[in-house]
């Protein structure tokens, strides 16, 4: 990856997308090889890298202003320091105002934003998102989608982002590394130089999906074949 860039996996279920970040993550280790970060081997969970995921793992006996302090107050920043820091990133993903504001009466799109300023206020080097919008309504996922957008281009975090929607990779990706069916490998590693923000309907953004679709089909049927446990003839 480049740092700053925001890449997205994707590819049919079962692939090997979510796996892949879990490692970078370090929560898995893999069987051959590694996976570096800035030069240096992933050996397990760090402090380096942020991670959000499709539920949204909040604690609710926290505040909005506590669970976004939670990263600050591990590495034992100064209480009044974390508060500062943790108010700037509530403030960019607009939820000024809910600060003291327990988390079960949120929404799940707020929520998300919750998930998503906890792992930003620590400040890490690779913010990893594994489907975070994948159990929301498609209204609250468009605007989260148009909020991640706008986010990362105010903060140039980089960025790793596993997801089953075209739309969404086409809408949020720099490169979008499209899978094949298992066992995974890259396919194909597209590069997207759409102008900021995108809009859904133009035309631009429908031909890149078509395209997407077009090198997914084969790989989607290939899976779904699997699951059936239907074997291909010769």
């Amino acid at each position: 990856m480049r740092a700053g860039e925001f890449a997205v996996l994707l590819g049919p279920s079962g692939c090997g997308k979510s796996t892949f970040l879990y490692m970078v993550a370090g929560f898995e280790q893999p069987s051959t090889g590694q996976i570096l970060l800035a030069g240096k081997p992933i050996t397990g969970p760090g402090a380096d890298r942020g991670i959000v995921f499709q539920e949204y793992v909040l604690f609710p006996w926290r505040t909005v202003l506590g669970n976004v302090r939670f990263g600050l107050d591990l590495k034992g920043v100064p209480r009044q320091e974390a508060d500062r820091k943790a108010m700037e990133y509530i403030s960019l993903v607009g939820l000024k105002g809910f600060e003291n504001t327990y988390t079960h009466t949120l929404s799940g799109g707020m929520k998300q934003r919750v998930a998503i300023a906890r792992a930003l206020a620590y400040e890490p080097e690779v913010l990893l998102m594994d489907e975070p919008f994948g159990a929301l309504d498609a209204q609250t996922r468009n605007y989260l989608i148009a909020d991640l957008s706008r986010i990362h281009q105010e903060t140039r975090k980089t960025v790793l982002f596993v997801t089953h929607s075209v739309q969404e990779a086409v809408l949020l990706a720099d490169r979008i590394h499209v899978f094949t069916a298992r066992p995974g490998n890259i396919k194909e590693t597209l590069e997207v130089d759409l102008p900021r923000p995108r809009a859904a309907a133009s035309p631009e953004t429908a031909r890149l999906e078509q395209r997407i679709l077009a090198l997914l089909k084969t790989e989607v049927e290939q899976s779904m074949r699997e699951e059936l446990g239907i074997v291909q003839q010769p």
